[in-house]
């Protein structure tokens, strides 16, 4: 067993290297190329395979018909996916595809790791189901990470866009503005407001495409601040004050959280304290003297 395990991990790091040292050839090759001839763009190796068709997303595709699905798993499982910030059409049959791959590697690994013969049903059986449910674990953590980027990046565009209507422009040419200058700032949000310039300018009302980012993005903030923006253009309030007061509120959310997570820390260094820091502090308080208090009775009952 050890020897299969040192053989797996040896091949799988000479693999590895390998990958990466033709890798970082490839991206320096492309630097040189653009130096010396800036304007000829060179197909790295991951393009000169897609263009000969292969790619790995085409691969893993094939896969996607094993699973049954109807098509409201579909449709939840393509929603999840544009929250992760993944639009393509391609995406939803990926996705289902690594839910059929990556129990199989799982199950390869537990096999060529020797786990398997321990248990092989409760061992194939765990695999399959931890394969099964890793990608919507993934996928859950994806969209997790991005709403809290968009929920951060929020005041910054809203500062932004209050600055730029100020200045004179409209709502509709401030959000692109705003989507144009904080893109490197703020990435996902400005992608997000891109979808929403894009929409407008494919006709819907503003209002339904500002209805369609809250639902995208499925944050809390943006929907407080989708329903402001609607209830202040019906009723004929100042866009720019309304998007102030905004920002400043959640300015203050963001400092009573880190208060409210300051506060809890007393509280959970309590667990830490009496699991580990207590337990040595008493060894080696009480040690000394509880050796002292054997010998004192060994020799009070030897004599």
């Amino acid at each position: 067993m050890a020897i299969s395990i040192f053989a797996f991990v040896v091949a799988f790091l000479l693999i590895a290297s390998g990958g990466l040292l033709l890798f970082y050839r490839e991206a320096m090759l492309q630097r040189i190329q653009e130096v010396i001839h800036p304007n000829t763009k060179p197909k790295s190796l991951l393009a000169s395979f897609q263009a000969s068709g292969f790619s790995i997303g085409e691969v893993v595709t094939h896969f996607d018909s094993v699973l049954p699905k109807s098509q409201a798993e579909v449709s939840v499982a393509k929603q999840r996916l544009i929250r992760a910030g993944f639009r393509k059409e391609s995406t939803v049959k990926i996705f289902y595809g690594c839910k059929v791959i990556v129990p199989l590697v799982i199950c390869a690994l537990a096999l060529v790791t020797g786990l398997a013969s321990l248990s092989p049903f409760f061992v194939y059986s765990s695999a399959l189901a931890l394969g099964y449910i890793a990608p919507d674990f993934w996928l859950g953590r994806k969209i997790k990470k991005r709403q809290s980027k968009i929920r951060k990046g929020l005041p910054d565009v809203l500062d932004l866009l209050v600055i730029c209507i100020e200045a004179g422009l409209g709502l509709d040419q401030a959000t692109k503005r705003s989507s144009e200058e904080l893109t490197y700032a703020q990435p996902e949000l400005c992608d997000e407001l891109r979808v929403v310039v894009l929409e407008q300018r494919a006709g819907r009302p503003r209002q339904d495409t500002w209805k369609n980012l809250a639902e995208r993005t499925d944050v809390d903030c943006i929907r407080n601040l989708v329903t402001m923006m609607v209830q202040a253009e019906q009723f004929g309030t100042s866009i720019g004050k309304t998007l102030r007061t905004h920002s400043d509120t959640l300015r203050t959310q963001r400092i009573q959280q880190v208060e409210e997570a300051a506060a809890k820390t007393t509280i959970k260094l309590i667990f830490p304290l009496v699991l580990f820091i207590f337990p040595s502090l008493f060894l080696v308080v009480l040690g000394p003297a509880v050796l002292i208090m054997i010998d004192s009775f060994k020799s009070l009952f030897n004599t």
